[in-house]
């Protein structure tokens, strides 16, 4: 066995066992075997050896820390598509839940994007009924698309934009639909890349020219919130990060802006404890910075739909500079973060719970009741 695969394999379960200590480790092992007999000999477009894109699909599943059967499933989600192993031999060595999900993820990487439609709203409907059943096959697929636009450059031009326009038309989406935000900013920055790289490049080289300004900016507004909040005796985690780029180059296109041009290019983050804190610490940041009035927006009391809450509140200081501010607790950052994942994080008895039967997941099945019959148009803008 190779030995930068075996390395590749141990960090994953070094990974894991932080996490779920209590995870049946020779089970986990014996999926790595699995996997790496039956992709034997198959190259990557890179030329490495193909399993390691199972172990990095596993790792980005393990960092979302889903459950034991999901990094199963994501070792072991291209073995009934590419190689001789079926079904049963699946459900045979790691059992039927793995076995369905790994099957769930086959269906939805058979799936042609197509831009017909008729034929999309069909593909886009059986996603959907994937994901009714259960949400863990689309969290595998999401990042199986998410590590292979990590990898596109090995690819033709083509292939790079076609899989790119459908990350962005499909997968994005139904990442900031789950929650998932980190993951979607990723999925939108890299598809960028590949469907507009001179517009990319443009706002990428720009921020860098400037990152020097921005850290300066950013290390003082930081300094700022943090002094006030050790006055308040508030206890909380503070920190900025400048707007990812696709987020910027939208709002450059649909404004008609330039980069000097964008509101709130800036956003830090105050992470509390409790929710009367949230409101606390927002009248201490009002207090210190001119609030810019109509850009306050309170999704704690009113959530979005996804379960994203947060108090937004976007302020101006002294150097003239707007800049957004967001206030959450500390669970209400990892469902922002990660969305539907981090309903793990707060579940007991990791082995076998299947989230796919929640009320967290009700808008799928009324979006998929009430588009039974109809057509393709009306569909796609629904959804």
């Amino acid at each position: 066995m190779d030995e930068q695969i075996v390395k590749q394999y141990e960090a994953l379960e070094k990974q894991i066992l932080g996490y779920n200590p209590g995870i049946d480790v020779q089970r986990l092992r014996d999926a790595f075997t699995f996997a790496y007999g039956s992709h034997d000999g198959q190259k990557r477009k890179s030329g490495e050896p193909y399993i390691i894109h199972p172990i990095a699909v596993a790792q980005i599943v393990a960092e979302l820390e889903l459950d034991p059967d999901s990094i199963i499933a994501a070792l072991l989600h291209d073995v009934i598509e590419d190689t001789p192993a079926t079904y049963e031999d699946v459900a045979k060595r790691f059992g039927e839940s793995v076995a369905i999900l790994v099957e769930g993820v086959t269906k939805l990487t058979r799936m042609q994007y197509v831009t017909k439609e008729e034929e999309q709203m069909e593909n886009l409907r059986k996603m959907l009924m994937a994901m009714s059943r259960d949400i863990r096959v689309i969290l595998i697929k999401i990042c199986d698309r998410l590590h292979n636009m990590r990898t596109m450059e090995y690819q033709s031009p083509q292939k790079q934009r076609e899989k790119s326009r459908e990350t962005m038309e499909i997968y994005a989406p139904i990442a900031h639909r789950l929650g998932m935000q980190r993951i979607k900013w990723e999925l939108e920055d890299t598809s960028l890349r590949y469907l507009d790289p001179i517009g990319y490049q443009e706002i990428n080289q720009e921020l860098k020219k400037r990152s020097a300004a921005h850290e300066a900016f950013m290390e003082s507004v930081q300094e700022k919130i943090t002094a006030r909040m050790a006055e308040e005796k508030v206890e909380c985690k503070v920190y900025g990060r400048v707007k990812h780029v696709y987020s910027i180059y939208r709002k450059m296109y649909t404004q008609n802006k330039t980069l000097d041009e964008i509101f709130d290019l800036y956003a830090f983050r105050v992470i509390v404890s409790d929710v009367p804190t949230c409101y606390n610490v927002l009248g201490c940041i009002h207090d210190m910075f001119n609030p810019v009035l109509g850009r306050f927006k309170d999704y704690i009391s009113t959530p979005k739909p996804n379960g994203y809450q947060s108090l937004h509140t976007t302020v101006i200081g002294r150097e003239g500079i707007p800049f957004e501010v967001q206030i959450r607790t500390q669970e209400m950052h990892n469902t922002a973060e990660y969305g539907i994942a981090a309903h793990w994080k707060y579940k007991q008895g990791m082995g076998n719970q299947k989230l796919g039967t929640e009320e967290t997941f009700e808008w799928v099945r009324k979006l998929l009741e009430s588009q039974q019959d109809t057509d393709p148009d009306e569909f796609i803008s629904t959804l």
